[in-house]
């Protein structure tokens, strides 16, 4: 028998996945793929498809929470765009910026600047540090005067961004007589009210649309779960999986990028542990490291307070006898994490502040009541996820890790039903 080619450490086959690349975030699947965005594919190339004639394309901002298909299908409408701009014999460039990890203008047109370059015979050298904004510019117009007719610039999680002179710049490059080209905006981002952040100058001469994506429901998750089946080994995925992945995820927030993790993560834990299948408790197992990771993710880019009163809340729930709380209870535990991790509180209308912006982006929910004519109407807020993920997740912040763990929390609230017990004793 021939002896088997290759390095014995490594598996020449892999047990569970096939084509593991339709599970990455990053993929842009073909159009049979995508699911219950067929609306969304129409309002998006309606505002950009003027580039595919020859005109100017319209600025666009899409809204909507994470995992709600705003950055796939802004990738698919603009790919899309391109290849019929170029059947018109129309040169169009298609740029993608992630503003997380360059949030800053310079960061953003250097890569810009770059991304232009890689995508022409650009002969000029553009250096990675040591020059300014402005170079960068002179580099962008440059290119497009030399090698393009439009483009379309995708802006993703535009919000993360120092400042937004970069839409002002691109939106008025023409009006500026820095190019000829036109530029077409699509910004990207999970804060519904980014508009009231900019300066009026800069609103204005963006002139954008807005479009909202809403969640999936059951049913689209399912459907975009069943269609990467074929990233596994065939019969790989027992009965039940994808329906309970699909189950959770709407379940919990309706993000399809989620569940498409937790199938992953559900693959590579079957993997690790040796089983041949992938199960519905791999799938369990795989959900509540994905939803800490969710977590995780939303608060990245949230202040200390903001976590902390996250953290106020899960602790109340898990030391309590209830699910919800007003925001004056939680401002009062709220004080008290801040003396454990010598901080400075800010004021209670600031921790309001702080749970409305966690409200939209679906890491809690607030509602209105009527407390009668003694306490008139006030906000309730409870946790859309399980309270030990918001802990385990606010406790991965190094400068918070010495607050009290769930286990710790469980055991000081076990059996009292007392929401105002004393957590300093761990400080």
């Amino acid at each position: 028998m021939a002896e088997q080619a290759g390095d014995p450490l490594f598996q020449s086959h892999d047990p569970i996945f096939d084509r593991k690349e339709l599970l990455h975030v990053g993929h842009v699947p073909d159009e049979d793929r995508i699911v219950g965005r067929d609306d969304e594919i129409q309002s998006v190339a309606a505002e950009v498809g003027a580039i595919t004639r020859g005109d100017p394309p319209n600025n666009v901002m899409i809204y909507g929470k994470t995992g709600t298909g705003k950055s796939l299908i802004s990738r698919h409408v603009a790919t899309r765009a391109q290849t019929a701009a170029r059947d018109n014999e129309i040169d169009c460039g298609v740029l993608y910026i992630d503003c997380s990890e360059a949030n800053t203008e310079t960061r953003a047109t250097r890569q810009l600047a770059l991304s232009l370059k890689d995508q022409t015979g650009y002969q000029e050298n553009i250096p990675l540090r040591g020059v300014g904004t402005m170079e960068y510019y002179q580099h962008i117009w440059g290119i497009l005067e030399g090698f393009f007719d439009a483009i379309i610039v995708i802006l993703d999680e535009i919000d993360k961004l120092d400042n937004s002179n970069i839409l002002m710049q691109l939106s008025r490059a023409r009006e500026a007589q820095k190019t000829d080209t036109y530029i077409g905006v699509i910004g990207i981002s999970n804060k519904v009210k980014y508009r009231e952040t900019l300066d009026e100058r800069i609103d204005s001469s963006f002139g954008h649309r807005e479009l909202f994506f809403h969640p999936y429901d059951a049913s689209q998750l399912r459907e975009i779960m069943r269609n990467r089946e074929d990233a596994f080994q065939p019969e790989v995925l027992e009965d039940g999986t994808i329906e309970l992945c699909a189950a959770l995820a709407a379940k919990k927030h309706g993000d399809a990028r989620k569940a498409i993790e937790i199938l992953k993560e559900a693959g590579e834990l079957a993997r690790r542990t040796g089983s041949e299948t992938v199960s519905e408790e791999h799938i369990q197992q795989a959900q509540e490291v994905a939803e800490i990771n969710r977590i995780e993710e939303l608060t990245s880019g949230a202040t200390v307070h903001a976590k902390l009163a996250l953290y106020a809340l899960a602790s109340r729930i898990i030391t309590g006898d209830r699910e919800t709380h007003k925001t004056r209870e939680i401002y009062e535990r709220y004080v008290g994490i801040c003396n454990m991790v010598t901080t400075d509180p800010i004021t209670e209308n600031g921790l309001y502040r702080q749970l409305k912006e966690q409200a939209f982006l679906g890491v809690i929910e607030s509602e209105k009541t009527g407390g009668g004519r003694s306490q008139g109407s006030y906000l309730l807020h409870r946790l859309v996820t399980d309270p030990k993920h918001i802990i385990k997740a606010v406790r991965r912040d190094d400068s918070l890790e010495e607050l009290p763990a769930y286990d710790q929390l469980v055991e000081t609230g076990h059996g009292t039903g007392n929401r105002d017990v004393d957590l300093t004793s761990f400080s």
